[in-house]
């Protein structure tokens, strides 16, 4: 008689249906991942007759997600902040060096053929992982999703009134439900349309900020400085802050094996480690400079009104245009990687309804944030405070990594069972835990963005919770995890 039971991986029991075993011999690939179907994979194991593609690919795809409106805001706040043009780009250039740890975490997609999601299993262990998955990547993915949603409906906004209508509430509900939608059918769809997109999406973007950039620098004061130079603690505390608003984004994608997953078991770490730094490092530092230009000529408060006075009149809608795209190649890969972490969490659905499901609690945000709250005060507000937990997040992630040697059993992450590798104690390694709970413990008490922590106020209000919740974690998780029984036998493996 059939179970009654849901199938716990429905996405997996689909793939089995059409692919051969992964302890099969085809030598040709199994193409099941299409750009013209929905993906019939969710946080199940990528057999190696399913892989395919090469390290190069991720270079567009990381591109494409970082030419984007948020970046232009960001950029512009540091120079609103107090810093001169050359001390806010010295920020931008060293907060996206955090992109080398991106990079490093989808390394570990080609090892396991699994996502992020499935691969915290090794340092959470599978209960605890669950819990993982709803804070650092259901919750924070949502909460991407939501900012850069708000930014891009901002510049559709800017476009419906050219075009002679009044941006009234219901207007405003209308252009932020159309984004959604369009960036939604790309994660529903998943990796291969996604990968087939983003090499035109990052052509076409290149080509619209090369003209951004003609007017930008054309009007930019390079020798600009404010009226009254931060000095001492205050320019550190500023330092600081700037740098952590800029590492956010970098940190905030602990998800990159997500679209490494599907690349050879074969494939060259360091190839995939340079193609997804580089390709999220070049567009993030130029998009996030210019927003800095731009603001020595004009009051980037409002950065769609002020760049308009930049930029040729003929240009100014293709260039919001082309914030909207860039903004619905981010959003597109936070959607996918939120409905996997949303199955992850143990919600046992397709990954295509979960991507719809976070969608609508994405909606929901960005319609408070645009009608209720500040832009820009939401923005730099969330992207610092959210660093005390995905700062650590990222650091126990990327030691793991290393201790490990990126060696990674696919097969043996996704037993859930308590005779499972992975299941350590309970359900959870303690280890993985402790590292990450006394980290965020350490980042909570150095930050000062929403509420100030007492050694930010010891410190006259420098915020170090950046580095402070990353080192902590990972020092304590090597330590902890040096001797595992499950880090000797990947390192063994090799």
């Amino acid at each position: 008689m059939a179970s009654t039971f849901p199938d716990p991986h429905p996405d997996a029991h689909r793939a089995r249906m059409t692919t051969p075993s992964d302890h099969g011999t085809a030598s040709v690939p199994v193409v099941t991942d299409r750009p013209g179907r929905i993906e019939v994979h969710g946080i199940d194991h990528i057999p190696d007759a399913e892989r395919h593609g090469r390290p190069r690919e991720l270079f567009s795809v990381w591109a494409a997600a970082n030419v984007n409106y948020l970046s232009l805001v960001v950029g512009g706040a540091l120079v609103l902040m107090g810093l001169t043009l050359w001390q806010a780009v010295a920020v931008i250039v060293v907060g996206n060096l955090f992109w080398v740890l991106t990079g490093l975490l989808a390394t570990s997609g080609p090892a396991a053929g699994a996502p992020s999601e499935v691969i915290t299993r090794a340092m959470y262990g599978v209960i605890g992982n669950r819990v993982n998955n709803a804070v650092i990547g259901w919750l924070v993915s949502v909460c991407y999703f939501a900012l850069n949603l708000a930014a891009a409906a901002t510049a559709a906004f800017a476009l419906v009134e050219m075009a002679g209508l009044a941006t009234g509430t219901g207007v405003k509900i209308a252009v932020v439900m159309a984004i959604a939608a369009l960036t939604l059918a790309i994660s529903v769809y998943g990796h291969a349309l996604i990968v087939r997109l983003y090499l035109p999406i990052t052509l076409a973007l290149t080509a619209a900020f090369t003209i951004v950039a003609f007017g930008v620098l054309g009007h930019t004061d390079f020798s600009y400085a404010p009226a009254e130079p931060l000095t001492g603690l205050d320019l550190l505390a500023t330092l600081a802050a700037g740098v952590t608003l800029i590492a956010s984004g970098p940190l905030s994608y602990t998800t990159s094996a997500d679209f490494s997953r599907y690349l050879p078991r074969t494939s060259s770490p360091k190839a995939v480690l340079g193609w997804t730094a580089l390709g999220a490092f070049l567009p993030s530092v130029i998009v996030c400079s210019l927003g800095a230009f731009a603001a020595t000529a004009v009051d980037m408060t409002d950065p769609q009104t002020a760049l308009r006075e930049l930029l040729p009149g003929w240009f100014y809608p293709l260039f919001l245009l082309a914030l909207v795209l860039g903004t619905i190649s981010v959003n597109a890969l936070t959607a996918y990687s939120a409905g996997l972490a949303l199955q992850a969490v143990g919600v046992r659905i397709r990954r295509s309804v979960s991507v719809l499901f976070d969608g609508a609690a994405a909606i929901a945000l960005t319609l408070y944030g645009l009608l209720v709250s500040n832009l820009l005060d939401t923005v730099s507000n969330v992207l610092q405070l959210i660093v005390v937990l995905i700062g650590p997040a990222m650091a126990v992630y990327a030691t793991d990594i290393v201790l490990r040697r990126c060696r990674y059993d696919g097969l043996a992450l996704m037993d859930e069972t308590p005779r499972g590798p992975f299941w350590y104690t309970a359900g959870v390694n303690g280890a993985g835990a402790l590292a990450l709970g006394v980290g965020v413990t350490a980042a909570a008490l150095c930050v000062n963005t929403l509420y100030t922590g007492p050694v930010a106020a010891a410190l006259g209000g420098v915020d170090l919770a950046l580095p402070a919740g990353m080192v902590v974690s990972s020092a304590l998780y090597a330590a902890l995890m040096r001797r595992s029984p499950t880090v000797r036998a990947a390192r063994a493996a090799g």
